[in-house]
């Protein structure tokens, strides 16, 4: 099997469903489009002449042809359908979050290596360019010790009457703040507002504390007047910030700014900032390609099964702290 002949299957063609579906086609890979609605199918499928179609999920199950399934499901159904395809064989790529409690996060990861699956989470922002440089430079050291972080993930919609804002927005950002600093927090401490229901929190804001004495915060919301999407990372020499509303040249600069000590008093050094030069790409197709090539190499995913299970635990922890009002441990 190579790139070139693996034939795959998105299940689901809601508004990020078809991103995915348009991917894997322009990647010649897609084999079948699944959806319950047939006049979904029928709309998509005149996009995607050649490629079948099916309302039964059983279908792509039954397919020796199709070695990998892609769930673009509500958050919800992640769990049965990846559970379904993993039993049948079939790599797993899952939109995030993996699953709706850590325990079914785990039962999906032993199944995936009891049944020599792939299994994949679909964590986008860590197959951004500017991400992966980000993470070479902390890595490096030229930030200095990490001391805090934070992201805004903000916009005006899309509101979810089911799936809080917490769970929309704020895995991608738990994701790489744990990539970041390779560690998972001691504590989380969330709190929200809900405006628009009296159960689906529309804004939330996240701390979180590292054992190392790193803090970091997250807040998102879909009630806000413009787009945000903001990562900074404050260090004892530097400090980065990654955004992704800006131009490629400006979505990553460094600001080599730092507290000095002289005479006993603190003087602040500040400098211009850098821009950082990062390689021009999509990264839904990076992260696809990344998929294939797990699929075909038998590699493991960035993102894969373990990862995704601590974002999960962050956000089930983050939950938990937003229902009760109290500070939730995980270590």
């Amino acid at each position: 099997m190579n790139e070139k002949n693996i034939k795959i299957a998105v299940a689901g063609t809601g508004y990020w469903g078809r991103n995915l579906v348009r991917t894997f086609y322009n990647l010649k890979c897609l084999h079948c489009i699944c959806d319950v609605d047939e006049n979904a199918l029928l709309d998509i499928s005149k996009n995607y002449p050649g490629v079948k179609v099916t309302t039964e999920f059983d279908d792509l199950l039954r397919d020796k042809e199709i070695k990998a399934i892609v769930i673009a499901l509500p958050a919800e159904m992640h769990y049965e359908y990846s559970r379904k395809a993993i039993l049948s064989g079939k790599s797993v790529f899952v939109e995030k979050p993996l699953s709706l409690s850590s325990k079914d996060g785990e039962q999906l990861i032993k199944l995936a290596e009891e049944n020599n699956c792939i299994l994949m989470v679909g964590h986008l922002l860590q197959y951004h360019s500017a991400f992966e440089r980000l993470k070479e430079i902390v890595k490096s050291g030229e930030l200095g010790k990490i001391q805090y972080l934070y992201s805004n993930r903000l916009n005006f919609g899309k509101i979810r009457m089911k799936e809080n804002i917490l769970w929309s927005f704020a895995p991608h950002d738990i994701s790489m703040i744990l990539s970041l600093l390779d560690e998972e927090p001691e504590s989380v401490s969330t709190n929200g507002g809900y405006f628009l229901s009296e159960k689906v929190a529309d804004t939330t804001l996240t701390f979180l504390n590292f054992s190392n004495g790193t803090k970091a915060h997250i807040f998102v919301s879909w009630l806000h007047p413009y787009k945000s999407q903001e990562l900074v990372i404050v260090g004892s020499e530097k400090m980065a910030v990654f955004n992704d509303t800006k131009s490629w040249e400006e979505k990553l600069l460094i600001y080599p700014n730092k507290v000095e000590w002289r005479n006993g008093n603190q003087i602040l050094n500040r400098k211009n900032f850098e821009k950082v030069s990062v390689e021009e790409s999509e990264p839904l197709e990076n992260e696809c390609r990344h998929f294939i090539d797990c699929v075909v190499n038998c590699r493991k995913p960035v993102t894969d099964g373990i990862e995704g299970l601590k974002v999960l635990r962050v956000l089930e922890a983050s939950q938990k702290s937003l229902d009760s009002g109290r500070t939730v441990y995980l270590k």
